[in-house]
């Protein structure tokens, strides 16, 4: 396929969220910015919500993890469930009595200034990085079915700055208003783009829907259930706790992904979203995961090379022409929308949240809000193009494996804290909240970087944010005993 065509595509779908954010857009109130004026209907959000969970790090790279992990990450995807049933039934109601705009206003109510900023950095930190990654695979297939076959050697800089440039251009004015409506586009793209992917590989190797379903039970990709050894990080218990505790992290004690949320007219529409959202959600993932088998199938069937990243096989499978100019196209369109429906919110998560927390919005008059929120908007879009340069040159991981485990220390601290605020009355407050906060991090990376010598061969996994969480909510238990 020509690069040009894939140029054209990018621009008429880029036109077409502008277009999205220009009728959403005509009020450009702190309150549509932030929180859509609690006006969004509750299906709208739930639909968006499949593509903003899953990003471009599901489109990609969960296919490309099914070599080496199997079907594993369904044990994760259960956990999920229960994460999101803690979500809908817990924080929402406490998140929606409180009126909160920022939902790490929590922490101040509870524990001060202290605990406040804390755990808002801690978001900023997570969300930057997550973000980051995500945003990173896009411009890597921006550079391989666009800047390569053109001939054109530039910097991966560049494809990296337009990527950033284009979220900035469709969320600058409306904020959460437009991307609740852009995000069930972007969804819809995302699955179209599996399922013609699914459909064409059966029709390039004559196997019809029982037969794809057979080939992928059959092969050695589609095992899901791994009991037998508590050291493997596929361990069952590992995984669906682990992904229980995500849920509630990544989601629940997230600005990004609660903010939506909180868009809702009431908590009822709220938890309606959140449930309906989690059930789809398991097919969804399910329908990766048999794509990346299939992915794995075909280039053998085939004899394609593999190629030794897992995260390049599906894009070099439809930017290379193997499956059909009409997967070339969709995949073209679902990596994208998948990529921007996570990371547009994202952008306009940590823009809410360095208002809202550090710079005090709702608490202060500051002349020239809109000015402020632009000037801050921007100063984000600058630091996400410098975390995933930093990200490209350090790493030659999966991103899903890395974007997990990063998550593991930085969400961490949210967990513990929030847990301490719910099942607590006592305050914690100075500076021990900061303290404890680095200090469980550091402790999880080295139990975790020497857990097989500590614990008899037993390897830690993405159970390590529920550890770090755990050290968390005891350091604030044992300074609640101090001052006391």
């Amino acid at each position: 396929m020509s690069p040009w065509i894939i140029v054209l595509l990018i621009g008429v779908y880029f036109l077409v969220l502008i277009g999205i954010s220009f009728l959403t857009g005509k009020d450009d109130s702190n309150a549509a910015f932030f929180v859509g004026k609690r006006q969004s209907p509750w299906y709208v959000v739930s639909f968006g919500m499949i593509g903003a969970s899953l990003s471009g790090v599901t489109f990609i790279s969960v296919p490309g993890w099914v070599a080496t992990s199997q079907f594993s990450y369904m044990q994760m995807v259960l956990g999920y469930l229960l994460g999101y049933i803690v979500i809908a039934f817990v924080l929402l109601p406490l998140y929606y009595r409180m009126n909160l705009t920022s939902i790490y206003s929590f922490l101040e109510q509870r524990f001060g200034n202290s605990s406040y900023k804390t755990g808002a950095t801690y978001f900023l930190i997570s969300r930057t990085i997550g973000a980051s990654f995500r945003l990173y695979l896009v411009a890597m297939v921006l550079q391989l079915a666009v800047f390569e076959p053109l001939g054109i050697q530039v910097h991966f800089a560049v494809p990296v700055i337009l990527t950033v440039l284009l979220i900035w251009i469709y969320t600058f004015r409306s904020g959460i208003k437009t991307i609740i409506w852009t995000d069930t586009l972007q969804t819809l793209f995302m699955l179209l783009a599996v399922i013609i992917t699914v459909i064409m590989i059966g029709s390039n190797l004559n196997w019809g829907i029982g037969e794809l379903i057979e080939k992928v039970a059959a092969s050695g990709y589609s095992k899901v259930w791994f009991f037998e050894d508590i050291n493997d990080k596929r361990f069952f218990w590992k995984q669906f706790l682990a992904g229980a505790f995500i849920t509630i992290t990544m989601t629940g004690l997230d600005q990004d992904m609660m903010q939506k949320n909180l868009s809702c007219k009431t908590v009822g529409e709220s938890q309606k979203n959140m449930l309906w959202f989690a059930a789809v959600l398991v097919f969804v993932n399910l329908l990766f995961l048999g794509l990346g088998a299939l992915l794995y199938l075909f280039a053998e069937v085939k004899g394609i090379p593999i190629p030794t990243k897992g995260d390049e096989l599906f894009p070099m499978l439809a930017v290379g022409g193997y499956l059909g100019i009409g997967v070339t196209i969709f995949f073209v369109l679902g990596l994208i929308a998948a990529a921007y429906s996570s990371a547009d919110s994202a952008l306009t998560a940590l823009t809410t949240s360095f208002c809202v927390d550090f710079l005090g919005f709702e608490k202060k008059e500051i002349s020239n809000q809109k000015q402020v929120r632009r000037w801050v908007h921007i100063g984000f879009s600058a630091l996400l193009i410098i975390v995933i340069l930093i990200f490209n040159a350090l790493t030659d991981k999966s991103v899903i494996d890395e974007l997990f485990t990063i998550a593991g220390y930085t969400y961490g601290p949210l967990l513990g804290m929030f847990a301490f605020g719910i099942f607590h009355q006592k305050a914690v407050k100075g500076i021990w909240v900061p303290m404890v906060c680095v200090l469980a991090p550091v402790a999880c990376y080295f139990l975790k970087e020497y857990s097989p010598q500590l614990f008899s061969g037993y390897q830690i996994g993405f159970e390590l944010l529920i550890i770090n969480g755990a050290l968390t909510y005891l350091g604030f238990w044992g300074i609640s005993k101090k001052q006391a």
